[in-house]
């Protein structure tokens, strides 16, 4: 009951239809996230695309500049030299035929996959697996890449995934809602840059079409596109 009553009473501050400014937004996200624990804030852009089409998907990495507040694991197919710069640089899990084996026992352990180049024929063994969890590593996304020090680095220090479903939305966490508003809005907007950047050459009319932050537990507030526009 006490549930019910804290999520209507976030639901109450929060008007339905109504789009706010992006500061405003935040913090009605930020107000409205009183669980127990540091709740992530989550942004969801609706886009103008058809992904079923290959020239209208959207993906790719956009490192935020005050980072996620999660702690990443990231897990590298590496042998020998780039197996120890892997180690060194942080990666939780590295290996190669015993690490194929863990993931194919169901032991996945990360939340990125990294590959050298010469590991993707193993991996690509993977592709059933890591595929539909969305951790096949890719080298337009820079995760099948001889420099496993700079990849490891950049999903440890906030980068995050960005990639379209189905109905053209595109979702991720930039922050916990115990980061600062400043912090929060500078990450919404890097977030939105980089997506909007990313707008494909099949995308025709109006790509942003909507945005909306929320908190894990709390309602969805509608963002203002206006400002973002262009």
């Amino acid at each position: 009951m006490a549930k019910n009553k804290r999520i209507a009473a976030a639901r109450s501050k929060v008007t339905h239809g109504q789009v706010y400014g992006l500061d405003e937004a935040l913090a009605l996200v930020k107000g409205n996230a009183t669980a127990k624990f540091d709740e992530t804030v989550e942004i969801s852009l609706n886009l103008g695309i058809d992904p079923r089409h290959a020239d209208q998907m959207v993906r790719g990495f956009v490192s935020l500049p005050n980072g996620t507040g999660k702690t990443l694991r990231v897990g590298v197919f590496a042998r020998g030299a780039k197996a120890e710069e892997a180690t060194a640089a942080g990666a939780d899990v590295v290996g190669a035929e015993d690490l194929m084996e863990k993931v194919q026992a169901g032991e996945i352990e990360f939340d990125r996959c990294i590959a050298t180049p010469d590991m993707m024929a193993l991996v690509g063994r993977l592709g059933k697996i890591l595929g539909p969890r969305g951790l096949m590593p890719n080298p337009k996304l820079g995760t099948v890449t001889m420099d496993v020090k700079g990849a490891i680095t950049a999903a440890k220090s906030g980068q995050v995934e960005y990639r379209a479903e189905k109905a053209g939305i595109v979702h991720a966490g930039i922050g916990k809602a115990s980061f600062d508003e400043a912090k929060l809005a500078e990450n919404a907007r890097a977030f939105i840059d980089a997506v909007q950047k990313a707008r494909p050459s099949g995308a025709k009319g109006t790509y942003l079409k909507k945005i909306a932050l929320a908190s894990t537990m709390g309602p969805g507030v509608q963002v203002d596109t206006s400002a973002f526009s262009g």
